[in-house]
């Protein structure tokens, strides 16, 4: 008992005093003052935005300025970039507050940001980053997506014309899906795009803007989404699904 009152003295001494506490409250104290976050790790900032861009011998890139204006406005407008290769050319705007550099003798694409410390000229320094990084290889390579239809009875082909759609373009091609239902399900490729089937339970899309290729293979899916049960459905590239348990009545 007297060991406790001498200890509560000692802590109810004036700010002038120096505070003794034991050592066994000075961990828990320590970690009550701490801000408690989710992870113990550092945060670590991305890095892909000041990552160069290798362009190959056969891509050209070129910068340019945007149109002058007839009325003044606070915005800068933004520039024009075009990649060019063999495969077709492409374009997207960039940002006043981004800057691209390209060096001729190296071939390589360096982006730059105004300030670091604005959250939304970092977000859009990696995302144009990686714009330009998928038009480059789009230019060069193209963008593939391979669509597998599992099922019994799933097949598709390529049909030069459709029975319940009208083409859009000029020998626009139409993929047919036969997913289960009682018709056949006909869909548009769009233009720029190749699709192919290398078997009957397969379709390739092949097109320089990964973009497009992605939007149209989800849109082939959303006829026949994989459901958990029995594994069926079409799958887009290594897109995988973990099997449920059977229902019990």
């Amino acid at each position: 008992m007297a060991g406790q009152r001498s200890l509560k003295g000692l802590v109810a001494l004036s700010s002038r005093s120096i505070v003794c506490l034991p050592d066994f409250l000075v961990p828990a104290i320590s970690k009550s003052r701490m801000s408690r976050s989710f992870t113990s790790t550092s945060r670590c900032a991305s890095r892909i935005g000041a990552a160069p861009v290798s362009l190959p011998g056969d891509v050209n890139l070129r910068i340019l300025d945007p149109p002058k204006q007839i009325r003044a406005t606070r915005v800068e407008p933004p520039r024009i970039v075009e990649v060019e290769g063999p495969l077709g050319k492409m374009s997207f705007q960039l940002p006043h507050y981004l800057t691209l550099k390209y060096d001729e003798t190296t071939r390589k694409a360096t982006m730059t940001v105004e300030d670091r410390k604005i959250r939304k000229q970092r977000e859009m320094w990696g995302t144009t980053r990686a714009y330009l990084n998928n038009h480059v290889l789009g230019v060069s390579e193209g963008h593939v997506a391979i669509l597998r239809l599992v099922g019994v009875g799933y097949r598709a082909t390529i049909e030069p014309s459709a029975i319940t759609k009208k083409p859009e373009y000029e020998g626009q091609q139409f993929v047919s899906l036969k997913a289960g239902y009682r018709h056949p399900v006909e869909l548009g490729v769009p233009a720029g795009m190749k699709a192919t089937t290398p078997q009957p339970t397969r379709i390739l899309l092949e097109g320089i803007e990964k973009e497009a290729v992605n939007q149209f293979a989800a849109k082939i899916r959303m006829w026949r989404k994989p459901e958990p049960y029995k594994g069926k459905g079409i799958f887009v590239n290594g897109e995988t699904i973990k099997l449920k348990a059977k229902k019990i009545k």
